[in-house]
């Protein structure tokens, strides 16, 4: 497979982040549809609150989960719109109120009846969750539309047939649904928040050089599965200028194109990625502007202190002929320096307490676990749906394949095409050898865990005796005392002295035994232990070595043995994302080891400030080693000379750019997020829905296939 595209990588996954630590804040009372058809319900009140008040259940409640299949050209020109609902009885009502806009409702999972009264339905659930579909004539929220050049020169999909050349086609998403919301006084569009993600096959025979603007591409020499992510409307929603933040509301793939064919594209278009409803501080946002003006200013203040150290110190050198004339001079200089130090140590200060907050807000940054693995999941059961569609249209009988399913049924329908029973043998091989391997991947996978808890246990228990030692070692002593090398040297001694008793030993041991007791702990061994099992025995029947085997079947089952494969792979793929993301908390951990080296930094600044004060002390000397001192000013002079270039790209690089992008806007960017949740969670349903009812809604687009 291929790695992820650098600048996919950039936009897609900073962007969902981003979305997922400032979504966290959010918190918004869920409204009905805002499509007048539609009934609406208090919006001082959740949705849950206000079934739990007007139904008196404390658990369970009645929802919709609704389905918008887009059948589409291949240039994305709408061709005909299924809606398929599923109603769930959570609380196992004998009869159901619905409310929708379809036309030739049926029933497709059950024989309970309806009354219907206009776009009133009336459900004889008898307890029964219900699935039923219908058609709907009304404008879709996203319009979707496909373009094609060959050679840089548009070209119509069917003329595209055959050709070759180089080949650019783009998805574009345009977002129509919106709401206006007041920001800052100011009634502005606030569009719902989808993100598109855009699936398709590429032939490798037919497809070389493939390309993406955002998205990821997975080859297995044979094809090339490609997938593209936009959010449109996001940019205007949050009004960030793209110089800043270019947040996608397009997917553009190229290629080297021989004899152009291509199948169907599916694409996925939901808003369930921004109706999280957590709530956090509201006024980090104010904090966090704050810290960054005080950053700005600690750091204007070292690159001035670093220029009139460099410039002090070149002047000194050209007048080493003057030395002793100048020797007051430069005590009065080498005071100033003392007091830019302490300015210097002040400036780490707040440093430190900024890098303490960026440690805080990266451990939100898990939250976007979820929206990255439903996403791949909608793409896989795309890809399962598509198979049975094709499984079917050949005349097979097969059930509808799903994630959890589809290796069965496939295995079953092989069984039935082939006697020889290829794939069934090898996935029985490979899965044994895998499974007998299962105590080996547990325990490395629970000393893994075991090595990270013990780590930080050890770290905040050393923190802890370091804080008492330092107390109890310098009680009395005067600054100078305290930092000089004798007494550090004996904290640091008595530390590890402490560190190593038993007493100590056994905290650390207890408190490593209690953690790794938690259920939460166990639950991520037993989560991690059993992903990497899947991703083992998918992994393997992937291999070549599975595929050679698999490729001496007979003709009859070859298409869906290799079917089978192709589902495999992508399941590889989907495992493995599952792994990432249960990695993507390591972050956080990243983050306090930045928080560290920031203290680290503090400490630095500090001895510095005392080695200035000790240079001054020095200066009075220069009179009887003036010869002596020419030669260390000559290399200090290089030294300074370093640090305020060093400082001065530190300030260009990082600094300057995070302050920029900030620009003093993270109120306005809240209250723009506040305003896109607040309309994502209002958008329930395509169709209708009761305002008493919790619901989602997915938009599945598949264009025609250019033969």
């Amino acid at each position: 497979m291929k790695q992820w595209s650098k600048k996919a990588a950039v936009i897609g996954l900073s962007t969902a982040l981003c979305l997922s630590y400032m979504g966290a804040s959010i918190y918004a009372a869920t409204n009905s549809n805002k499509t007048d058809e539609n009934e609406k319900i208090d919006d001082s009140k959740t949705l849950v609150s206000k079934i739990e008040e007007e139904s008196g259940l404390e658990e369970g409640h009645i929802s919709k989960d609704e389905t918008v299949y887009v059948i589409s050209g291949s240039d994305g020109a709408v061709q005909k719109v299924i809606v398929s609902d599923w109603i769930k009885n959570g609380i196992k009502s004998e009869k159901v109120s619905d409310f929708s806009s379809l036309q030739n409702v049926e029933n497709v999972k059950g024989d309970e009846k309806a009354k219907i009264d206009g776009k009133n339905i009336l459900w004889d659930a008898q307890g029964n969750d219900i699935y039923y579909r219908g058609d709907i004539n009304k404008e879709l929220p996203v319009e979707l539309a496909v373009s094609y050049t060959l050679d840089g020169k548009d070209i119509k999909p069917a003329q595209l047939s055959g050709k070759s050349g180089k080949v650019t086609i783009r998805f574009d998403y345009t977002n129509r649904q919106y709401e206006m919301m007041s920001i800052n006084g100011k009634e502005e569009k606030i569009y719902v928040p989808f993100a598109a993600v855009t699936g398709l096959i590429l032939d490798s025979d037919s497809f070389r050089n493939v390309e993406i603007s955002n998205g990821k591409l997975i080859n297995d020499g044979d094809k090339t599965i490609v997938m593209g992510f936009a959010l449109p409307g996001l940019q205007d929603n949050l009004a960030i200028s793209k110089d800043k933040l270019d947040i996608p509301d397009y997917v553009e793939i190229k290629a080297d194109v021989e004899d152009f064919r291509m199948g169907m594209t599916v694409t996925l278009v939901s808003n369930e990625f921004f109706n999280g409803s957590d709530r956090i501080d509201t006024s980090s946002a104010g904090q966090l502007s704050d810290n960054m003006g005080k950053l700005d200013e600690g750091m204007n203040r070292l690159l001035n202190g670093s220029s009139d150290l460099y410039e002090g110190l070149s002047t000194l050198m050209d007048k080493s002929g003057e030395m002793s004339d100048g020797i007051k001079a430069l005590a009065g200089g080498a005071k100033a320096v003392n007091q830019g130090a302490g300015d210097l140590n002040l400036g780490a200060s707040k440093v430190k307490v900024g890098a303490h907050d960026l440690s805080q807000g990266l451990e939100t940054l898990t939250e976007n676990n979820d929206a990255l693995k439903s996403g791949a999941e909608q793409v896989f059961k795309s890809l399962l749906k598509t198979a049975t569609e094709q499984i079917k249209a050949a005349g097979l009988s097969v059930d509808t394949l799903t994630i959890e399913n589809y290796g069965q049924v496939l295995d079953e329908l092989i069984g039935g095409l082939d006697e020889n029973k290829v794939y069934e043998q090898a996935l029985e091989q490979v899965t044994k050898a895998v499974e007998e391997k299962r105590p080996d991947i547990k325990q490395a996978v629970t000393e893994n865990v075991k090595a990270q808890v013990e780590e930080q246990v050890t770290a905040q228990v050393k923190a802890q005796v370091r804080t008492e030692v330092t107390e109890a070692v310098t009680a009395g002593m005067t600054e100078e005392q305290k930092n000089s090398e004798d007494v550090q040297s004996l904290i640091d001694s008595n530390v590890n002295a402490r560190m190593e008793s038993d007493e100590l030993k056994q905290v650390v041991k207890s408190a490593v035994e209690q953690q790794m007791e938690t259920a939460q702990i166990k639950n991520t061994i037993e989560q991690n232990v059993e992903l990497q099992v899947q991703k083992a025995i998918s992994e393997n029947m992937a291999s070549e070595e599975v595929q050679s085997k698999l490729s001496a079947a007979s003709e009859g089952s070859r298409a869906i043995i290799d079917l089978k494969a192709s589902l495999d792979s992508y399941n590889g793929f989907y495992l493995g994302l599952l792994s990432y993301t249960n990695g993507v908390s390591q972050a956080a951990a990243g983050a306090k080891t930045l928080e560290q080296g920031a203290s680290q930094m503090k400490e630095g600044a500090a001895q510095l400030k005392d080695g200035t004060g000790t240079l001054y002390a020095g200066v009075k000397t220069l009179k009887e080693g003036t010869p002596a001192l020419i030669d260390g000013i000559s290399k200090l002079k290089e030294g300074s000379m370093q640090l305020s270039d060093g400082l001065n790209q530190f300030n260009k690089d990082g600094i300057s750019k995070l302050i920029k992008a900030l620009d003093g806007n993270l109120g306005d960017i809240k209250d723009r997020l506040d305003a896109t949740a607040h309309v994502s969670q209002n958008y329930r349903s395509f169709s209708g829905i009761k305002g008493r009812m919790t619901g989602q809604v997915k938009f599945i687009y598949r264009t025609d296939e250019i033969e």
